[in-house]
């Protein structure tokens, strides 16, 4: 080949590259194209949905095409992970996956229909927050050491709620129980609110709560004694972290925004861009604290993948020493 049919060649392998770049380009801004479909795992009215329908009016304007909210039900999130998982990988289907369901259900179940960790990629953070340890008004203890040593005493056992065997609200009192070294009874309901009536009903003794249960603690129905989070609530800011008393203990629950592994990143950017624009926005943020004072949390790619790796070790080890299984 003489020289000038190697420039030639090598012309036209750079034409070759920079059209490849320009349609790769040209696709990325006509995304969307199309209403893009965002599943949420839980029925209408539940904390998961609440922030999908405040958030996917915002989206909807800034890209131009409508984001339909869906709810998919069933087994304990899992359905919807999977309709996410084994859609096309065009960013127009989207999950509101919970930490449950990313980093916990992988321990619980012997068998899942999908591997979150494989099948799903992370798009942006959206909300996070921590739970209330919340005691019936009989119980006679109005500070957390109070009732530490209270349930230190207690014979039989004191009894406590959850919204379920393997729930966050399960797995953080196990693991108080382990750090305070008391000894207490599970008690599961199905979901949170059942797990709350009881509670104020006297039917089990405390529960660690969402803070959408700040009504009832506010109006006495329920006296909060600690909050899990990293600093103190908020919605109840009189209230202390257990990280006062146990520096290491630290439990939050959060919602993230995913696609199918293999989404275009330009998509992924593009969605990322405008979720942290919405959760900046003051209405929104006014609308979260009203909906439960949870807070927004926006993080870079880099910072939500390693939250999800972390949380994901510390659930395996928690799971396996509480020996909570879901069939």
């Amino acid at each position: 080949m003489t020289v000038r049919e190697q420039a030639r060649l090598s012309m036209r392998i750079l034409l070759v590259a920079l059209a490849a770049t320009f349609l790769c380009h040209g696709a990325a801004a006509q995304y969307p194209a199309r209403p893009i479909r965002l599943l949420v795992p839980i029925p209408p009215g539940g904390g998961p949905d609440i922030v999908a329908r405040l958030i996917a009016p915002k989206l909807t304007d800034a890209l131009g095409q409508p984001v339909v909210v869906e709810n998919r039900i069933g087994g304990n999130g899992n359905l919807a992970g999977e309709l996410v998982a084994r859609s096309p990988a065009d960013g127009y289907a989207l999950l509101l996956g919970m930490d449950s369901l990313m980093v916990i259900n992988p321990h619980l179940y012997a068998t899942m229909p999908f591997d979150p960790q494989k099948d799903l990629v992370p798009v942006a953070s959206l909300v996070s927050n921590g739970f209330f340890m919340a005691i019936n008004p009989s119980v006679p203890a109005h500070t957390f050491p109070e009732f530490i040593e209270y349930a230190r005493r207690a014979n039989p056992p004191l009894q406590y709620a959850s919204g379920g065997n393997g729930s966050q609200h399960h797995l953080t009192m196990e693991r108080l129980k382990a750090r305070a070294g008391i000894d207490m009874i599970h008690v599961p309901y199905k979901g949170g609110a059942p797990a709350t009536t009881a509670t104020v009903a006297g039917e089990v003794a405390v529960m660690m709560s969402g803070t959408s249960t700040a009504p009832q603690i506010k109006a006495g129905r329920l006296r909060a004694l600690a909050f899990t989070g990293p600093q103190r609530s908020r919605v109840l800011p009189d209230v202390p972290t257990i990280a006062e008393f146990y520096p290491d203990f630290v439990m939050i629950q959060w919602y993230g925004l995913f696609a199918p592994a293999g989404t275009p990143e330009a998509a992924l950017a593009r969605l990322r861009t405008e979720v942290n624009k919405a959760l900046l926005a003051p209405d929104i943020r006014e609308k979260l604290t009203n909906a439960g004072g949870v807070e927004p949390w926006i993080t870079t790619p880099d910072e939500f993948a390693a939250e999800i790796r972390s949380e994901y070790a510390k659930y395996a080890k928690l799971v396996k020493d509480v020996g909570a299984k879901v069939d």
